[in-house]
């Protein structure tokens, strides 16, 4: 029993950390129809914020709060100040722009916080272990599922639920009609893109006490979030939280019993998934 709750809770936390990074390069990939693939590199950026501002400061919960908001300030900056540039020249200026910046952020990381594997020694509280019903579960892994169920939560109903959220599915769907209602859409596509590296922070800061940081850490992950984009669905958050936890199942199943294959698992179900429902789970048909 120990061992199966052990998994199930391993499985979580990675799904969990996968829809931070996802939702976010959903909403920028589905909704806004931005190839960004400097999103792995958001999250890295994340990582090394939250390191700065925990042994700076020597907070952990400080450093979680923070690095989301200064990775959210440099998406940003890399929205005005670059991506904005190739909107309406197609997809191709995009990937060949935020390809390159992959390749910056690695190595301004080197030379900013150096190329050895770093860490994040956890607080007191979080470092510990609770035991439930005869079962041991470690605090933090707890900690990281409670704060993505949080987050999901959040937006779900912001999305899904608010004025907000209309209004940026209506400049999605007709933007020339949007901007006619008044909605400064590059504004509010502006925000969407702040929220979406602001989540890939997150999740960047909460993984390091796990599975460490070091430059290119962006990049490996990238590739699994956009198999959760994939087979979620373009733009849907629902689709990305169905999607995410499958896949977060799907990663910690096969290192469990076959972890030379783990990965070609995660490439079975999105070919699975394309070939029965090539919009994603919760995609719509393109008209």
């Amino acid at each position: 029993m120990q061992i199966i709750i052990e998994q199930i809770l391993n499985a979580l936390q990675m799904g969990v950390l996968l829809f931070l990074i996802s939702s976010g390069l959903s909403l920028i990939f589905g909704l806004m129809h931005v190839v960004n693939l400097a999103h792995g590199a958001l999250y890295m950026v994340g990582a090394y914020f939250g390191i700065t501002i925990a042994q700076g400061l020597g907070n952990f919960y400080l450093a979680v709060l923070l690095a989301p908001l200064l990775t959210a300030v440099v998406g940003v900056l890399v929205e005005r100040t670059l991506l904005s540039r190739t909107y309406g020249r197609g997809m191709y200026p995009q990937v060949l722009l935020t390809l390159g910046l992959v390749f910056c952020f690695d190595e301004l990381v080197r030379i900013v916080w150096g190329a050895p594997i770093q860490t994040l020694p956890l607080p007191p509280g979080l470092a510990e272990s609770v035991t439930l019903a005869g079962v041991s579960l470690p605090i933090y892994r707890v900690f990281v599922v409670a704060v993505g169920v949080l987050v999901i939560v959040a937006l779900l109903l912001t999305f899904g639920r608010t004025r907000l959220g209309a209004m940026v599915r209506a400049g999605v769907d007709d933007r020339e009609m949007a901007e006619a209602l008044g909605i400064n859409v590059r504004r509010l596509f502006g925000g969407v893109f702040a929220v979406g590296a602001a989540l890939a922070g997150l999740a960047g800061v909460l993984a390091v006490p796990i599975f460490n940081a070091y430059p290119g850490m962006g990049s490996e992950i990238l590739i699994s979030a956009l198999v959760v984009v994939v087979v979620g669905g373009m733009g849907s958050l629902a689709g990305a939280l169905i999607a995410s936890l499958l896949i977060g199942a799907a990663t910690v199943v096969g290192q469990v019993f076959a972890a030379e294959f783990s990965t070609a698992v995660i490439y079975l179900i999105l070919v699975a998934v394309l070939l029965i429902r090539p919009q994603g789970i919760m995609g719509s048909v393109a008209r």
